[in-house]
């Protein structure tokens, strides 16, 4: 009985398996021939292929292979035979209005698909399918058309909203996008993040951000109680960099709202961040003004004196203004003492005291201290190491700060701070001449996770391999070290005398370019930039293809830009970078900043 049975299921099934593989093998057969483009024998299969098994997806391949034989009556008539066995089938009454269009009838395809737009059912899943068969054929308005009407035949005026939004966005609809949003806003304040990277995706310049500007303004009139939609109105300001409107809006806000201050800090950091010290400042002094008791009360003034500190050691500051700061901060400590939330104060303390006020034990013992806090993040107590083992240098305790960089390098060992006290830790004997020991400690950093140690440390290896080929050229890198070393401490003035002293002692040698690199930085940072340029222009012209070529040409375009204000002159360096030194760092955000100079939208 067993076997019968089993007889009879293969003798029904047995066809039926035959057939599906038969149409398989012509399946494939007609992906082949659509794929070569010989539609015409596709077409057969797909037709063949359809009418056996009624499959929709043999219909569309059916339908392309007609339109690309412009065979567009078979097209037509076998569409609405389509169409009338299904007449809620909206993919065949797109069909036909594409048909149209692709015969040239534009009128009549316009007018198809605007009775489409225009008889919609009162079906929200229907409408939406119908938008997205427009976008799929490209026709992006009709597909908003469809939305929009949608909205109407439904009574829902923010039905469809995120669709539109997206529509709009790939349109590039600016002003369509913006009313959308703001609508969207004022009922789903939650989606303001989403809301701002939509903007930013698509605004171009700042045309675009007065528009939204505009629109913000006069909705934030008719509902002032939208907090999304100042907020929206803070960070399109930021945008264009109106620093001092997004503060008086953001402080307006907190006072509103009565807050704490979270937000005025926040933009307080951002403010930084982009070198817009007036506003942060101010900012800082908003969060101060709130008295003792509030969160932000300790950090902000904090943040106030390192900012002055920023301001102070950026230009050619007196000494009077730096004992002035190192008061500040001795006040700070004083009211709030020694912990961890004044750790960060402490540090910026110890380096002007260190690097500005020739006070290195005291810097010592206040990082010493600081050491002691218990509680300290394992990451602060690794950067206050490294700190303090520059200090130690300074104040010539060399063994100390190789003590304590390698303990930093052992705690944190394959980790970028571990890989920054070991580079420090080969720099040092880099500045004390033993250049064997240095160059193996670089050549392992060379491999670095971390892509600023691994350049740093490449380019010191080269300086170190290049400079060692003669008895000569090592006793000037000897010389170059201790230059670089009294640099390190803020010397400048005797780092420069010991660079004069090489080039008058000795006519000939490999450090040229380097003495040239380290001498214009040195007159960069006094703000000396007629004889910053004049060095570095030796640089690019007698040793462009050095070691510091790129390098020299690339500082040259940043100074015209932002220090003298010669945009063209800057474009003309950034595009030397570009061409003549396709491999090189500076690569990219030259032409980043190619690009911004020439006026190319983003």
């Amino acid at each position: 009985m067993m076997l019968r049975a089993c007889v009879y299921i293969f003798l029904i099934f047995a066809p039926c398996l035959a057939i599906a593989q038969f149409n398989l093998a012509e399946e494939n057969l007609a992906k082949q021939y659509y794929q070569n483009n010989d539609f015409e024998k596709a077409a057969v299969l797909y037709r063949k292929l359809f009418n056996n098994s009624k499959n929709q997806n043999y219909y569309e391949e059916y339908f392309n292979c007609l339109l690309q034989l412009k065979q567009f009556d078979e097209a037509e008539n076998f569409t609405r035979q389509q169409l009338k066995k299904a007449p809620f089938n909206n993919t065949y009454s797109i069909n036909i209005g594409l048909i149209y269009q692709e015969r040239g009838q534009s009128e009549k395809a316009a007018a198809w698909f605007n009775n489409l737009i225009k008889n919609l059912p009162k079906n929200e899943f229907a409408i939406r399918g119908l938008s997205t068969l427009f976008y799929r054929i490209e026709g992006y308005d009709y597909a908003i058309k469809t939305l929009i009407n949608g909205r109407k035949v439904l009574n829902e005026p923010n039905a469809f909203t995120y669709e539109l939004i997206s529509l709009y966005r790939y349109r590039k609809d600016k002003v369509m996008l913006v009313q959308e949003l703001l609508n969207l806003l004022t009922v789903t304040p939650e989606v303001l993040l989403q809301a701002e990277n939509s903007i930013s995706s698509v605004f171009e310049e700042n045309a675009d951000y007065e528009l939204l500007q505009t629109a913000l303004l006069k909705r934030i009139q008719k509902d002032p109680q939208n907090i999304a939609l100042t907020e929206l109105l803070i960070w399109q300001y930021i945008q264009k960099k109106e620093f001092s409107l997004a503060f008086r809006q953001t402080v307006a806000l907190d006072r509103r709202l009565k807050e704490d201050g979270d937000r005025v800090y926040l933009l307080s950091r951002l403010l930084l961040e982009n070198k817009a010290f007036d506003e942060a400042i101010s900012s800082l002094n908003h969060l101060v003004s709130k008295g003792p008791d509030n969160p932000y009360y300790i950090v902000a003034k904090t943040d106030l004196i390192n900012t002055k500190f920023i301001l102070l050691t950026a230009k050619q500051y007196k000494k009077p203004d730096l004992l002035e700061l190192e008061k500040n901060y001795l006040a700070l400590l004083d009211e709030f003492g020694k912990k961890i939330s004044t750790a960060y104060a402490m540090r910026q303390l110890a380096n002007l005291q260190a690097f500005h006020l020739n006070k290195s034990t005291e810097a010592e013992v206040l990082l010493e201290e600081l050491l002691q806090i218990p509680g300290l993040k394992k990451s602060i107590i690794g950067e206050t190491k490294l700190e303090l083992g520059d200090i130690y240098i300074l104040s010539g305790e060399v063994w100390e700060a190789a003590l304590i960089y390698g303990q930093v390098e052992k705690q944190f060992q394959n980790s970028p701070l571990g890989q920054e006290a070991q580079f420090r830790n080969a720099k040092l004997s880099y500045y004390q001449g033993d250049f064997t020991w240095a160059k193996a400690q670089l050549d392992v950093l060379k491999g670095s996770t971390s892509q600023l140690i691994a350049n740093d440390a490449l380019n010191l290896s080269l300086l170190i391999s290049d400079n060692l080929q003669s008895e000569t050229d090592t006793i000037v890198l000897k010389k170059f070290a201790y230059a670089d070393m009294l640099l390190f401490k803020n010397l400048p003035d005797k780092a420069l005398n010991t660079l004069d002293s090489i080039d008058a002692n000795y006519k000939s040698h490999s450090l040229a370019d380097d003495i040239l690199m380290s001498k214009a930085k040195i007159f960069l940072s006094k703000k000396e930039f007629a004889t910053t340029i004049s060095l570095l222009q030796k640089i690019a012209e007698n040793h462009s293809f050095d070691l510091w070529g790129d390098d020299a040409v690339y500082m040259l375009a940043e100074i015209f830009e932002t220090k003298l204000n010669d945009p063209e002159k800057a474009k003309q360096l950034y595009q030397k970078i570009i061409t003549d030194y396709p491999g090189s760092l500076f690569v990219i955000e030259a032409r980043k900043r190619f690009r911004n100079l020439r006026g190319d939208k983003a």
